[in-house]
């Protein structure tokens, strides 16, 4: 098991986990809980300043792990996937204005066509955005999602072809995510996270809980401690691969969102300290 958590220097929030908050609350509420890792969905940055929200950030002591997310690359229109270029090129701007070091990838899949081709317009795609990373200093993860979202959120469904997608691009603007929501059940996740950290593609750890039942697979996550995951295991194995960066809480949960969000944000501590 991994060695205990005694403080909150390496707690991150993503801002989804506080979905009621936007991002003026998230930035002033995480800094005033003593919580200074921040990850932004763009969705909160639509129609603002973002040299206002940098200057906030800096105000509040906050910063950025990394800007979520990019991705969504696939289609069987040539216009669309045109489309999904342009935007990661937004958000690879988006990201050096705030000052985030990375934009994580949601890869995305057409249920149009074949696996195999999703995966392969993700590559071409990443391929082509490799040198506006390196301009902007901005680095890209490849997520894997849960084989449940194979037919329109993802083709990159498992540690192991995230590994094998980062080798083949082979750049050191692109590694990879391990969020345990989506890969704790695989028998393989301690080889295929060593072999994520000798490639130094170990990018980013997200956590979270797998509830037992589940009522809906994308919004009913649980808090760290309140599930099925080994959480203190799989950390364990990421520190070991040489990852000892930001821990990223991501929790989905219409049960949480419709709490108090400060009361939400203690409880987020604390099962950091406790389960992680």
């Amino acid at each position: 098991m991994a060695q205990p958590l005694n403080d909150f220097s390496r707690l991150c929030v993503h801002t989804q986990t506080t979905k009621p908050w936007d991002i003026d609350q998230c930035i002033s509420e995480y800094s005033k809980a003593g919580i200074h890792s921040i990850s932004i969905w763009r969705h909160l940055l639509e129609n603002k300043d973002l040299k206002a929200v940098k200057a906030k950030l800096e105000q509040n002591n906050m910063e950025v792990i990394s800007l979520v997310r990019g991705g969504f690359f696939p289609n069987i229109s040539k216009e669309k996937r045109e489309q999904a270029l342009q935007d990661n090129i937004t958000a690879l701007y988006e990201a050096q204005a705030i000052r985030a070091p990375l934009l994580v990838l949601v890869c995305g899949a057409d249920p149009n066509q074949s696996l195999e081709k999703n995966r392969e317009q993700i590559t071409t795609a990443i391929n082509a955005l490799l040198p506006l990373a390196e301009q902007t200093g901005v680095k890209m993860a490849i997520e894997p999602l849960h084989p449940m979202y194979a037919g329109d959120k993802s083709a990159v469904t498992t540690l192991e072809e995230a590994n094998t997608l980062a080798e083949i691009i082979n750049s050191p603007w692109v590694g990879v995510a391990v969020d345990v929501y989506h890969l704790w059940w695989d028998q393989h996740l301690e080889q295929q996270i060593k072999r994520c950290g000798k490639n130094n593609h170990l990018f980013a750890f997200h956590v979270c809980d797998w509830l037992v039942p589940t009522r809906d697979m994308l919004t009913d996550r649980g808090l760290m401690g309140e599930g099925c995951i080994e959480l203190k295991k799989i950390r364990s194995w990421v520190e070991n691969a040489g990852f000892l960066g930001k821990i990223e809480v991501e929790v989905f949960s219409e049960r949480l969102w419709n709490t108090d969000q400060k009361m939400y944000l203690e409880q987020i501590k604390k099962a950091y300290l406790s389960a992680t």
